[in-house]
């Protein structure tokens, strides 16, 4: 069964290779004797393939130069496709991209940054950055984005700087989100909608020298003291946004910055009981029930009495 040839430029099912000049001039048939204008399609034929065998064209509304492309601020609702095979820097900011299909990135071996800044990203499939090994900075931020999967940057070991603000529907990150990202440097999760952060999150992070989180409603309860203790310890500039990083709640630290909490602070949640706290409850039970037993004791007298009175008056009545 034969098959009909792969159209010049495009990509060949399964690979990222491109076809070559010589399987193009073999689907063209003999032009028969010269003519001008047979000629001049022949070689703009040959051109085309010449452009295909060093990669793809530059897509329509973006500008390519020296291995960048810039398809920023050009209103687009889906990823340009078939990019320069040796694409490193791909903008895509400023647009309405809703989502990335999945293996997008799968031929571009070269990409170092990829800015998707200001879209509508709701989230990412799974994989995407799973031949993006050199990508070292990725932007995320202004978009849509309701939770980072534990899968998200996965085999994405190169990358040194992720920025996620400005998620206002960011509520969760899984505790393996970062897993593998020892190169990670700046990690930007300020102004989103971020209540906890475990930090297992973070911990898998030896490189993190800046974190940004100010601008969530962060819960300081007992469940933040670890992230707390951990950040006071190992981050070197996490307080660049320190005024930033208030907490929302319970109502006694409301308002209180993030980084002001101490150990003092947590100090209610290592209260433990003694054998004089347990004996004193189980005394204070104990009387209680005493008082509930003769209070119904009471009770029940003084209901008899009333009862007795109230059939004699009837009786004397009578």
């Amino acid at each position: 069964m034969n098959t009909a040839p792969a159209p010049v430029g495009s990509l060949q099912q399964g690979g990222c290779q491109l076809p070559k000049m010589g399987d193009t001039w073999s689907q063209l048939p003999w032009p028969g004797p010269p003519h001008p204008a047979v000629l001049l399609v022949s070689l703009l034929l040959a051109a085309g393939a010449m452009r295909s065998d060093a990669g793809a064209s530059c897509p329509v509304l973006c500008t390519c130069h020296n291995q960048v492309v810039d398809c920023s601020s050009q209103r687009l609702f889906s990823v340009p496709p078939d990019l320069p095979m040796d694409t490193r820097n791909l903008s895509l900011a400023h647009n309405r991209i809703t989502a990335v299909p999945p293996g997008y990135l799968t031929c571009y071996m070269e990409l170092r940054v990829l800015d998707l800044r200001n879209n509508s990203l709701v989230e990412l499939p799974p994989g995407l950055f799973l031949h993006a090994k050199r990508l070292a900075h990725l932007d995320l931020s202004y978009n849509n984005l309701s939770h980072v999967p534990a899968d998200m940057f996965q085999e994405a070991h190169g990358l040194v700087h992720i920025d996620l603000s400005h998620n206002p529907w960011l509520r969760r990150v899984h505790p393996q989100a970062f897993q593998g990202l020892v190169q990670l440097r700046d990690l930007d999760l300020s102004y989103g909608g971020l209540a906890f952060l475990s930090l297992e999150a973070l911990e898998g992070l030896p490189g993190l020298v800046t974190l940004q989180i100010g601008g969530n409603p962060w819960v300081c309860g007992c469940t933040m003291e670890p992230l707390l203790k951990w950040l006071r310890n190992r981050i070197q500039r996490c307080t660049a946004d320190s005024q930033l990083a208030e907490c929302r709640g319970p109502p006694e630290v409301e308002g209180a910055p993030l980084f002001s909490l101490t150990e003092e602070s947590f100090k209610a949640c290592h209260l433990t009981l003694t054998l004089d706290d347990y004996l004193f409850i189980a005394f204070v039970g104990f009387v209680v029930s005493i008082a509930s037993v003769v209070t119904n004791f009471l009770l029940g007298i003084t209901a008899n009495c009333c009862h007795r009175w109230s059939k004699a008056s009837e009786e004397e009545e009578i």
